[in-house]
């Protein structure tokens, strides 16, 4: 943009130079990096007299949303640095702010300081908090490091303490945003208190410089709507109205620029003056014309006068420059200007209520302006970083994306986004939330100790260790199971596995695949109390010790939280090392934490490019990130919105194959988080996606798609169900190291649409439920030596047949298939059902119960939970107990082929399977849901292909 439009300057005689002779400083409101670049910039310097720049977002938005004038260093800065919108767009300003104030110096040092600024606005999200003020305002004077720089905070009720704050430290300020009297008078107090308390110090006040900042034609706009409006209606006072048209903002700007003479009077002020102290003047701000019917230099025109600012928009400037008129405006008639000020409060014009207004909406619109410009700036970042970051993509019905638009301007307007960020508990119940979120920060947080995993995994290396065994539950195991199964064996390093069941065929099949003389063993538990992995700990530690002997514990390694009892343990027992945990981040939100990073590390994987990979994930999510731009909470509005105004609470996950795994993990993420009081949103994972018209409307379907690796038969399904109208999101990987992305993605936007939902999404509470029941019963094995007894309701051949007396009295009567008919005929449209088997997670269960969930889905057309106890139970549990009753339950437990003691405990591995059945079985009873236990008797894969044949034939 090229301001000079109108004629070459100083072809005549320039009034905008004459200005200086009034007193007036002619300061632009504009900036662009090829303006100043260009030479343009100091032209109006040399030849119009030019003493000062303002910006603001909407300018700044302006500048870099358009043209290509910043490509270039956005590119670069890339190449090299992680950075989120809102720290970009900083860097890109401070670059403008500096170069233009270079050009304005000579200015500044020839004035002594009392022009040649430049001003950079703090966040106008800050305009309400004074904390966050003041200190972006420290921040940004010390990072652009300018003699001649102005720090912009507006004037509100909350900027000016942060003003005087700045005035006090020498921080040079604009106050913005000022339209009452009032207001000037707050602030003109708190620069002359702020130097007051800076003098009394000893400091030098010489060097301190303001200028607050008068909104002149807003208020004519608001005015005159007014009175135009009550002339049309027929007002008694219709001509007394009209005679105030176009007036009141000018009476408004001259009744305050009086008080500034009053003030400079004061014996306050000339002792300030006497020890250097430069007098705040007043600018005239927004003095563009809106009103086609006025002069369109009406408010430089009138407002010229001694020791003050005009900041002028371009096309004024170049307006004044052609045809301005030069006079002390500002000090004719005085009277007159409070006569006018006396007669809009006669009329009932309510200029007090109209600035109040007007500050709260120049509030919104600079923040309205912001959020555009970071929304470019995010833009233009994703285009250059291209594959660099995952690519999310959604296709929705038209209702549901109308209303996910609807949230998502309603987070805007509300700053929930930064609410979240600011961990503010109140975006979700007002509860503990603020507690559980260090998640948003482990990233960096792990980046700067990075080195320590580092040498971790050199000296496992060197240890020449042939396996990681990882022992663990829920949040302390699925994360490190998706690395696992993700990227295998890394050359020179251990094989990592994980083992997060109690079935002793399970247990005795890892034991199996490991030498543990050369096995490192990695506990992992953040309360340090949970039964699980202590157990296992107490299992392959005796192990461990048959082969090594007293130096068993250094093959044994510690992640948990700190002062837990694992610690204690891992102290006690000697173990190599302990790695800490953060006990603010629940265990599903862990991954990114030592939970997830010290076996990824001990395995091989590249943790620093791992967390890097992570960290655009997290700066893609940024505060700064508009949510409309904001791709991780887009994708938390659409779960939310989706499941509670359109009733598709069913999140059915599909991975290509080389990132299958993610989906375990994303069960727990989404079931524990969301599902509870009723509501929330399950996960189904792993079904093989059919034809469109085995799904009902309960569904939103998350495709993550490796695009190196991709799934022709699943591309095509996806396909075919959007074309069919469901809604689908799909999220691209370029790498599989991006699945680190992956992980912040969605655990932030869980966090969102847990907000939607209106539940904390960080506790747990029917997962504590069953660990409670599961409780009771191993403490009864202990002191009996056995489990309470229990009875089956029916019993038939291989099968038993238990529920609790409601279920019970449903389901009596009959053979095997007429039991499993009784259940499966409570099955209504948007039910889901869940397998739940408590059996060896091998190789032919897994298929056994991926044919049989398919089969009832294609017989039923509902959704299909396929799980494995107990794991589930720290995953997925939670939402079958706690969110809506709207799950079906076959629980599948089996005689054990062989047994397997707990070293130190009464107990077996069995026992405590069958706990944990029992317990699991008893919440889901408490909580009034369809549930039927079958146990299996004899050879299991008899009994499995048993218990499909009388499925197939009940439904």
């Amino acid at each position: 943009m090229n301001v000079v439009t109108k004629q070459d300057v100083g072809t005549v005689a320039n009034v905008l130079r004459g200005m200086e002779k009034h007193g007036q400083s002619p300061w632009l409101d504009f900036i662009q990096r090829s303006f100043t670049a260009n030479g343009s910039l100091q032209k109006l310097v040399d030849e119009d007299g030019l003493k000062g720049v303002t910006s603001n977002p909407a300018i700044f938005e302006k500048a870099m949303g358009y043209g290509t004038d910043y490509d270039a260093q956005i590119k670069e800065l890339l190449q090299t640095e992680i950075l989120s919108p809102g720290e970009l767009y900083e860097r890109l300003a401070i670059d403008d702010i500096r170069a233009t104030a270079k050009v304005m110096y000579p200015v500044f040092e020839a004035t002594k300081g009392l022009d040649g600024y430049v001003s950079l606005e703090v966040s106008p999200y800050l305009a309400f908090d004074t904390k966050g003020t003041i200190e972006e305002a420290r921040r940004l004077w010390k990072t652009v490091g300018a003699q001649n720089l102005m720090i912009k905070i507006p004037g509100t009720h909350d900027g000016v303490p942060a003003f005087q704050m700045a005035t006090d430290e020498g921080i040079s300020v604009n106050v913005t945003l000022l339209f009452s009297l009032q207001a000037y008078k707050d602030v003109l107090e708190a620069y002359i208190s702020g130097l007051e308390s800076r003098h009394a110090r000893g400091e030098d006040i010489s060097k301190i410089a303001s200028v607050a900042s008068f909104f002149v034609s807003r208020i004519d706009g608001k005015i005159d709507a007014a009175i135009d409006k009550r002339v049309a209606a027929g007002d008694k006072d219709a001509e007394a109205l009209k005679a105030l048209r176009g007036k009141v903002a000018i009476a408004n700007a001259k009744v305050a620029y009086q008080h500034y003479l009053e003030v400079k009077k004061s014996d306050r002020w000339q002792k300030l003056a006497a020890a250097g102290a430069q007098p705040q003047r007043l600018l005239w701000a927004s003095t563009g014309t809106k009103d086609k019917a006025y002069s369109d230099v009406l408010y430089v025109d009138e407002l010229v006068g001694p020791e003050t600012v005009n900041t002028i928009p371009p096309a004024t400037f170049d307006a004044f420059r052609d045809h301005g008129k030069l006079r002390d405006s500002l000090i004719e008639d005085v009277e007159g200007a409070k006569h006018v000020m006396a007669q809009q409060e006669r009329l009932g014009l309510d200029l007090h209520g109209v600035t109040e207004t007007l500050v709260k909406e120049g509030c919104a619109s600079f923040c309205d302006a912001f959020d555009s410009l970071l929304g470019v700036v995010a833009r233009k970042e994703n285009e250059i970083l291209a594959k660099k970051l995952l690519i999310q993509k959604a296709e929705l019905p038209s209702d549901i994306e109308e209303a996910v638009k609807a949230e998502t301007e309603t987070w805007r307007k509300s700053g929930d986004l930064r609410k979240l960020w600011a961990k503010d508990a109140s975006v979700w119940t007002g509860g503990d939330e603020g507690k559980w979120l260090k998640w948003l920060d482990i990233v960096d947080d792990r980046l700067a100790h990075v080195s320590e995993l580092e040498a971790f995994a050199s000296d496992v290396k060197a240890r020449g260790f042939t396996d990681v065994l990882l022992l663990g539950m829920g949040g302390s195991s699925l994360g490190p199971e998706v690395i696992a199964e993700t990227f295998g064996k890394h050359a020179g390093f251990p094989t990592l596995h994980v083992l997060d069941s109690t079935d002793p065929q399970q247990v005795k099949s890892f034991e199996g695949k490991i030498d543990p003389a050369k096995t490192l063993f990695i506990v992992s538990s953040k309360s340090g109390g949970t039964l699980e992995p202590n157990i296992l700990k107490a299992y392959f530690f005796e192990a461990a010790k048959k082969v090594l002997g007293d130096k068993v514990g250094q093959n044994f390694v510690a992640v948990t939280d700190p002062g837990s009892h694992m610690e204690q343990v891992a102290k006690g027992d000697g173990f190599w090392k302990i790695f800490y945990g953060e006990k603010q981040i629940g265990g599903r939100y862990s991954v990114l934490s030592n939970f997830g990073l010290v076996p990824a590390a001990a395995s091989g994987l590249p943790v620093r490019s791992f967390l890097e990979s992570a960290l655009r994930s997290v700066k893609a999510s940024a505060q700064s990130v508009p949510p409309a731009f904001n791709t991780a909470f887009q994708l938390g509005a659409i779960l939310g919105v989706a499941a509670t105004k359109f009733g598709r609470d069913k999140v059915t996950i599909v991975a290509s194959p080389a990132i299958y795994d993610l989906g375990a993990w994303l069960e727990q993420l989404l079931a524990e988080s969301t599902g509870k009081i009723g509501r929330g949103l399950v996960p189904i994972d792993d079904e093989t996606l059919g034809e469109p018209a085995v799904y009902g409307n309960d569904r939103v379907f998350a495709y993550l798609r490796l695009t190196g690796e991709t799934s022709s038969e699943q591309d095509a399904a996806i396909a075919a169900l959007a074309k069919a109208g469901q809604p689908v999101v799909t999220i691209d990987l370029d790498t599989k190291e991006q699945i680190a992305q992956a992980f912040f993605h969605w655990e932030f936007a869980t966090a969102v649409a847990g907000a939607v939902l209106d539940i904390d999404p960080f506790d747990q509470p029917d997962v504590e439920a069953s660990k409670i029941e599961t409780k009771k019963l191993t403490t009864a094995y202990n002191e009996t030596g056995s489990l309470p007894a229990e009875t089956a309701f029916a019993t038939d051949g291989a099968f038993s047949f238990f529920a609790d007396a409601k279920n019970a009295g449903a389901l009596k009567g009959g053979d095997t298939v007429a039991i499993l008919k009784a259940l499966f005929g409570q099955v209504k449209p948007d039910d889901y059902i869940g397998i739940l088997a408590y059996v060896e997670r091998d190789e032919s269960t897994r298929a056994w119960i991926q044919s049989l969930r398919l089969r009832i889905r294609d017989a039923l057309k509902v959704a299909t939970a396929a799980e494995f106890g107990p794991r589930f139970l720290h995953s997925t549990g939670q939402a079958y107990k706690g969110g809506a009753n709207n799950g079906v339950f076959l629980q599948i437990t089996a005689d054990d082929a062989a047994d397997l003691p707990v070293p130190g405990e009464k107990y077996t591995f069995g026992v405590v399977k069958a706990a944990q059945a029992r317990g699991d079985f008893d919440v889901l009873a408490e909580r009034g849901r369809r549930a039927l236990r079958v146990h299996i008797k004899g050879p299991l894969d008899e009994g499995l292909r048993a218990l499909s044949s009388a499925i197939e034939s009940a439904i």
